[in-house]
Order: structure tokens, then C-alpha cells, then sequence
């Protein structure tokens, strides 16, 4: 059992929509027209309407109304498209999770939450789409975990109420690998590009590799400040035990203080909302 061959297998079930791969594949070719794209955009009207909404949302901070989708590519770019076309389409490709491991829900204001805090963690503002993906993301693994091994899953989630670190020495135990090893390989496979896949494979490690630490560092501490906002599951955690190790690590690497993690907080439930009404 390893990530990519689960991966491999799963691949025709968790598959993003026909428009996103075809959008994808222009954007991945460099030379892509923005009349290329916004047809491929439009022959999905529910990803149009999405992508519209992103636009014009204070989330995003656009001045003037964005009536069309060519303009929206045009002010957007198309790395950050990349971004909002998969943010507007990823809710819709997780499907038959068992409802007794996991509420959709209350996973999807989770992810949201994450990619929120991501965003506003960012230090550049120009690459800070792809910490909102990475955010939005980062849990995906569980699900298909969820999906593909329900009985052992339970038993992770059953650990949870020793906190985090004790669910990942449990799926380590169990499947030999964690959600976010297999995560970033779905991503992977998706093709989406190495510095988002790379923050996910990592966040549960974010000093292992020092190229991405930076970007790990940053995951890792919007998705323990997410679990303050919004946990991911509705297991019973122990407060004593509710922050990893290694989230304390980034947050050392990254200078967080309290006053700013606070700050970040009451931001984001200011923007959560929003986002996830857009992206489902």
C-alpha cells in the first residue's frame, strides 16, 4: 500500500471536471489565449457562475464590476484562475464519503477555513491564491482514506481525542503513510503545480525540507489556526494535547505571535463565510 497506487486507483473517482483539466492543460502549455480559456470556462456554466462570483467577492478585493469572464481572466491571471477554477469545482468531485466518519460540511468550512488563514498568512501578496488552494486542499487525503478504508479510518479518528499527533502516529501505524503524503499525490496527479503540492506533502513535517519550508510553515500554521475556528471533524480532542509539535515549530519559524495569530483569526471569520457560499 503506498500513495501512488492508491492514487492511481482512485484517480477515475476523485477526478476533477472536464473544463478544469482542459483549463489546466492550457494554462500548463504557457501560450494559452485568454479567449482560449474563457471558451473552456463557458461551456461549464456552473464554473462561469462561480468564477463570476469569486471576481466581484470582497474576498478577492476587485475594483469595478466583473461582468464577463474574459475580463475576470484578464484582471485575475491565469495562475490565479488555475486557482479559482479549482477552488469553484473541488467541492463538487468528493463524493460517497461515508457520512459516519465525516460531515461534508463541516469538512468543506474546515477547508475553507484553512485556505482563508493560508491566504492572509502569505507574505507576498502575488502568490497568495496558491496558499488559499494549498489551504482549501490540505485535507483532501483523509478523504480518500475515508472512501477507500473506512474501518481503519475510524480507528484514526478514534485517536483523535489524544490529539493530532497522536492521529498521525496512527496512520503511520496503520497505512504506512500520512493523509498529507497521499493528499499531495492526488495533487500531483491532478498536475497541479509542485510549490502548492509540496506545502500539502509537508505540512505535517514543514522542517523537513528546506526549499519549501517557508510555504510548509505557513499550511501547517493555518491549519492549527483553522482547528481553533472551525475543527475538522467532530471528535472530542483534548486541550491539553490540541497543538502538535510541530505546529509550534512554524509558528516559531514564521515569528507568529499571539496578537497576530488573533488578528488573522478575526479576519478570516470575516471572509469564511463568503468563499465557502461561492465555492458550493
Amino acid at each position: 500500500m503506498d500513495p501512488c497506487s492508491i492514487v492511481t486507483d482512485v484517480r477515475s473517482i476523485f477526478s476533477l471536471p472536464d473544463a478544469v483539466i482542459r483549463i489546466n492543460d492550457l494554462i500548463d502549455s504557457g501560450d494559452a489565449a485568454n479567449a482560449e480559456l474563457e471558451r473552456a470556462i463557458l461551456n461549464d456554466p456552473a464554473l462561469t457562475a462561480k468564477l463570476l462570483k469569486f471576481a466581484n467577492s470582497s474576498y478577492f478585493g476587485l475594483s469595478g464590476k466583473v461582468e464577463t469572464v474574459l475580463r475576470a481572466i484578464s484582471i485575475i491571471g491565469h495562475k490565479e484562475l488555475r486557482n479559482l477554477v479549482i477552488a469553484s469545482s473541488v467541492t463538487s468531485t468528493f463524493k460517497g464519503i461515508p457520512s459516519d466518519l465525516v460531515d461534508m460540511d463541516t469538512f468543506w468550512h474546515h477547508s475553507v477555513t484553512c485556505g482563508v488563514a493560508a491566504r492572509l498568512l502569505a507574505c507576498s501578496v502575488d502568490s497568495r491564491e496558491r496558499f488559499f488552494i494549498a489551504g482549501l486542499l490540505h485535507g483532501v487525503g483523509r478523504l480518500i482514506l475515508f472512501s477507500q478504508y473506512p474501518k481503519e479510518s475510524a480507528k484514526v479518528l478514534n485517536s483523535m481525542s489524544q490529539g493530532e499527533d497522536a492521529a498521525i502516529q496512527a496512520e503511520l501505524k496503520i497505512f504506512g503513510f500520512t493523509h498529507a503524503q497521499l493528499g499531495a499525490e492526488l495533487l500531483k496527479q491532478w498536475r497541479l503545480p509542485p510549490n502548492i503540492w509540496k506545502m500539502v506533502e509537508l505540512q505535517l513535517d514543514p522542517m523537513k525540507d528546506e526549499t519549501h519550508q517557508y510555504d510548509a510553515c505557513t499550511l501547517c500554521a493555518a491549519v492549527n489556526i483553522a482547528n481553533f475556528i472551525y475543527p475538522c471533524t467532530n471528535q472530542r480532542t483534548n486541550p491539553d494535547k490540541k497543538i502538535p509539535n510541530h505546529a509550534f515549530k512554524a509558528w516559531s519559524l514564521l515569528g507568529l505571535s499571539p496578537e497576530l495569530i488573533e488578528s488573522v483569526i478575526t479576519v478570516a471569520r470575516l471572509q469564511i463565510i463568503e468563499v465557502l457560499n461561492i465555492i458550493r
